[in-house]
């Protein structure tokens, strides 16, 4: 219930002042809270010809999907009955000074271990559109994840016309083996891990691979309905390309944020991001393959080649074999750079560009080797081990405690230190013949303090230690605009000048171009201790991760909220 005492000398003021507070209650009235409860347990899962124990949510690969509108909040009760520790990730949610929920283990929280419960509280705050939840605990993401669904607000009609239908597209990656047991090899070995055996769209590889043609998940369509397809790449370790025969597709949103409409044959969706489509069923009645497969750029590195189908199926009239698209190229470059240059803001005047910058940081980023004596655990290449880094330090999580709570105590000593560099320790050709000197990172827990509101811009810059790679990176509690992107090593006098401040896109996980750069500009808004990282999870194993400490602000609204009571213990 809304109540209002408003007390004043001049009656427009008064109306007004009803009038504003008559809207503001209406719009707490409309807001909903969800209760769900998630259930982390073993499930017996067949794939491939063989049945194997995954971990699930409720039994379900994928996840189950959540939906709410902005400005709804969700509680969501975690309980954990499966033999390993667990955390859940909102991929994307802002988290306003909630970031207690935002769920990376020993990051702001502990992990919640066997037989434990966690009840996540959080509140969408000015957005919609499609996001996802995934385990941020180990590799426990290759089956512990779902949609997010977040709609407009009531009333507010999405900026192109209504589809007929929509459709949450999970790509993700299937191993026929325990996942734990692939990443606890590659720690042990010091090696790149087994690539997947395949991948999958909504937990099916479908009938390309053997034992699974009876499984293929299949979408039906009427001839002239418009779907909506809201494509999630879930995916642990690889970018993936994604298209559908003989259909065109009109991208409409990426990471839960709208873009000027363009027509493409074929999307690329990094690990982590999400992008909306549009595909209208315009052609001749029958079925249609929708395939996705490897976007690989790192040289001389094994990856999994194959390609995973549905169906796209008109209810009349579909009797024929499913037509195959042609997909690009395993390393296309070339239709990676052009699709992503695509991409301009639909509305620049809800997020406009900070131009003044208090903070200019300067991030290489890229994989290393630690050299080792040689053995069973230094099988890297040379008898090394792999790691990866920010500038030159690898990151290492805590484990007594987390850094969020560490930091709320005010008791950091032993935990992290606030010295991560702005700048890389050493300037060098970044994407040229780098000195074998410098593969081998420093190992640390190092964050980067920033003051509350404080204007930040970030270059991230690709290497060629060990090889050149397109990498995913992800920056949790905040969204950011994408300035500029391009090849070979930035330079600020040349490079600058052509960055879009206009409407250039928003995200929450940017592509850094393979043997380039990718330049990021957001306003320190959150309060909390936010992980920035690779969102191919090998690479995090290694190191390839930082983490902002953003102060406080004035008032409680520019504040962290107190802890919840039932925070998982270390």
């Amino acid at each position: 219930m809304c109540s209002f005492n408003l007390i004043t000398t001049m009656q427009f003021t008064c109306k007004i002042a009803i009038f504003l507070a008559t809207i503001l209650c209406l719009s707490l009235a409309n807001a909903e809270t969800h209760h769900h409860q998630f259930v982390v347990q073993s499930t017996p899962v067949k794939r491939l010809c063989k049945t194997h124990n995954i971990i699930t949510v409720n039994g379900q690969f994928p996840g189950p999907t959540l939906e709410a509108r902005d400005g709804d909040t969700l509680v969501v009760k975690v309980i954990n009955t499966a033999r390993y520790n667990v955390t859940i990730h909102w991929h994307g949610i802002r988290q306003m000074r909630t970031p207690w929920a935002d769920g990376p283990e020993y990051v702001t929280q502990c992990p919640i271990q066997p037989g434990a419960s966690y009840t996540y509280r959080f509140t969408i705050e000015n957005q919609d559109g499609t996001l996802w939840w995934h385990a941020h605990s180990k590799w426990l993401r290759a089956t512990v994840y779902g949609a997010l669904i977040i709609y407009p607000k009531l009333g507010v009609p999405y900026p192109f016309p209504k589809p007929n239908k929509e459709l949450p597209i999970l790509l993700g990656e299937w191993w026929d083996r325990d996942i734990i047991s692939v990443l606890r090899q590659a720690i042990f070995t010091g090696a790149a891990p087994n690539v997947s055996d395949a991948y999958t769209i909504n937990g099916q590889p479908g009938d390309q691979y053997r034992c699974s043609s009876k499984e293929t998940t299949k979408f039906y369509v009427k001839s002239g309905e418009t779907l909506l397809l809201r494509v999630i790449n879930a995916a642990l370790n690889q970018e993936l390309f994604l298209t559908v025969a003989n259909h065109m597709l009109t991208v409409v949103g990426n990471d839960a944020v709208y873009n000027k409409p363009f027509s493409t044959r074929v999307i690329m969706v990094g690990p982590g991001q999400t992008t909306n489509v549009l595909l209208t069923a315009d052609q001749p009645a029958g079925r249609y393959y929708m395939a996705a497969r490897a976007y690989h750029s790192a040289q001389n590195a094994a990856f999994d080649n194959t390609t995973t189908t549905a169906i796209l199926e008109y209810t009349k009239g579909a009797t024929s074999r499913p037509l195959l698209p042609a997909l690009p190229r395993y390393n296309d470059t070339n239709t990676v750079t052009a699709y992503t240059s695509r991409l301009r803001s639909l509305a620049p005047e809800k997020n406009k560009v900070p131009t003044h910058i208090d903070e200019k940081l300067f991030f290489t980023v890229g994989l290393g080797l630690v050299n080792c004596t040689p053995g069973p655990r230094c099988q890297g290449p040379n008898n090394t081990r792999f790691a990866a880094s920010m500038n030159n330090v690898s990151f290492v999580l805590p484990r007594r405690n987390s850094l969020l709570q560490a930091y709320y105590s005010g008791n950091a000593q032993g935990v992290y230190t606030v010295d991560f560099p702005g700048v890389p320790p050493v300037a060098f050709d970044y994407t040229g013949n780098v000195s074998r000197g410098l593969w081998q990172p420093r190992r640390g827990t190092k964050l980067y303090r920033l003051k509350y509101g404080s204007r930040v811009q970030i270059v991230l810059q690709d290497t060629a230690i060990v090889s050149t790679e397109d990498h995913p990176v992800h920056l949790h509690g905040y969204h950011f605009h994408v300035v500029g992107q391009g090849f070979g090593n930035f330079n600020p006098s040349r490079d600058a000048a052509g960055f879009n401040l206009v409407d250039p896109p928003v995200r929450n996980t940017i592509n850094v171009p393979v043997g380039g750069w990718a330049v990021i500009r957001f306003v320190a808004d959150n309060p909390g201790v936010w992980l920035m990282h690779c969102h191919i999870d090998s690479h995090l194993s290694w190191g390839f991760a930082m983490a902002f400490v953003v102060e406080n602000g004035k008032g409680k609204l520019q504040s962290v909220e107190a802890p919840p009571p039932d925070l998982p213990p270390c």
